[in-house]
């Protein structure tokens, strides 16, 4: 019997590339899944060096790497300034988070996050939380729904999703995928309904784990972790993410706001390293194609005056 595959890391190479890797470095894999990016880390790394890997998820623990090097982390990637600090990392060399869904949660149907098979419409990474998306599409109303779809999709008709959502709840709970599918099904435009229900399932998802906030409170952490010289590599999957994380990268802070000096320079504790985003290859983009949307920017931490 074949193994499922829990996930396949995109732009590895690159990634690597772009942590600089000190053979006896510290460095952090922000969002470990099933440790392929965090192997190759320990592979660079001399006998010296050291790794921590966060993850929210307890089916991450079973990919545990057996190396004295390596510290699994069973914690939301927020708290990266907390937990290293416990684990006596005053400073790291390079920190690496990849913000894609693993293809562990979407290939595992009773988790709730694909929209191609039956299952509860769960959708939690971390599964002791209490949010689920079936509580979300249950009880939010019309008003917080279109504002869900709209800030967290590209969907034309966000309000048309929404009522959709809330004429059918009327009729019957809508505790599965199917059962959620088939309730926005007046609202999508048939010549791209998988499209467009990635875009439902994306909005549902970020909301039930509170992915945006937490991307905010781990960027703003990094600063504090890293070290002068360190670098911060991203990889993002769409554009919501990805616009947080260019604005954080352009300006020191999550929020974009830009501070300029006199001379109408930008005031930023980062050195930009990717003036455009890394993409996949053709090549990549063929043997694996779920790595197709996968953006990488990084920058480096200037030292303080």
């Amino acid at each position: 019997m074949q193994t499922a595959i829990y996930h396949i890391p995109a732009l590895l190479p690159e990634a690597l590339a772009a942590l600089n890797i000190k053979p006896d470095g510290t460095y952090i894999d922000a969002t470990f899944g099933g440790g392929g990016h965090s192997r190759a880390i320990l592979n660079s790394l001399g006998p010296e060096g050291r790794l921590l890997g966060f993850d929210r998820d307890s089916d991450a623990m079973a990919n545990a790497i057996d190396d004295p090097r390596f510290t699994f982390v069973h914690s939301n990637f927020r708290y990266i300034r907390n937990f290293a600090r416990y684990h006596s990392l005053d400073r790291v060399d390079g920190i690496l988070a990849d913000l894609g869904v693993s293809f562990h949660h979407f290939d595992t149907a009773e988790r709730g996050f694909s929209f191609r098979t039956e299952a509860p419409l769960d959708m939690r990474m971390n599964t002791g939380a209490e949010l689920t998306a079936a509580s979300i599409v249950e009880k939010y109303d019309r008003d917080a729904l279109t504002a869900l779809f709209r800030l967290y999709t590209d969907l034309k008709k966000p309000s048309s999703i929404a009522d959709a959502i809330v004429s059918a709840r009327e009729k019957a709970p809508l505790a599965t995928t199917l059962d959620l599918v088939k309730a926005v099904a007046p609202a999508i435009n048939p010549r791209q309904e998988k499209k467009d229900l990635a875009q439902v399932f994306q909005a549902l998802r970020i909301e039930t784990n509170g992915e945006m906030d937490d991307l905010r409170a781990f960027l703003d952490a990094t600063r504090s972790v890293l070290r002068p010289g360190g670098r911060l590599a991203v990889l993002t999957y769409h554009s919501i993410e990805d616009r947080i994380v260019k604005n954080f990268m352009r300006s020191g802070n999550a929020d974009g706001n830009v501070e300029k000096d006199f001379f109408g320079n930008i005031l930023t504790p980062w050195k930009t390293l990717t003036k455009k985003p890394i993409e996949p290859s053709a090549d990549e983009i063929e043997a694996n194609p779920r790595s197709r949307s996968a953006k990488l920017r990084v920058v480096e931490l200037l030292e303080s005056e």
